[in-house]
């Protein structure tokens, strides 16, 4: 890690889709994730939680390394899945509107 990911949590899309088995990277539950979610949502959703949100759109996730998604960096301000139900769940008001 670079020195300026200290003390950031990284939230790959992967974590938050749907489509996603927990093999594949999804760390919350199936009711909790998202279809499809994108980077701009996840910036949206995080910055609505006061969590610094850097968007980082050439990154490849690991176990996908030939598919470019993006990640978002956010502040760590606790357990990475309980940060990342919150960003889904403000994913999913942001598509209810």
């Amino acid at each position: 890690m670079l020195m300026r990911d200290r003390g950031k949590l990284v939230i790959w899309p992967a974590y938050l889709n749907l489509a996603n088995s927990r093999k594949n990277g999804r760390i919350i539950s199936k009711k909790d994730s998202v279809k499809k979610p994108e980077l701009n949502e996840i910036e949206k959703a995080a910055a609505k939680l006061e969590l610094n949100p850097e968007v980082e759109a050439g990154k490849a996730y690991p176990k996908s390394w030939w598919e470019v998604s993006g990640r978002v960096l956010i502040d760590n301000n606790g357990p990475k899945t309980v940060i990342a139900k919150q960003i889904a769940k403000g994913i999913k008001q942001m598509r209810e509107k």
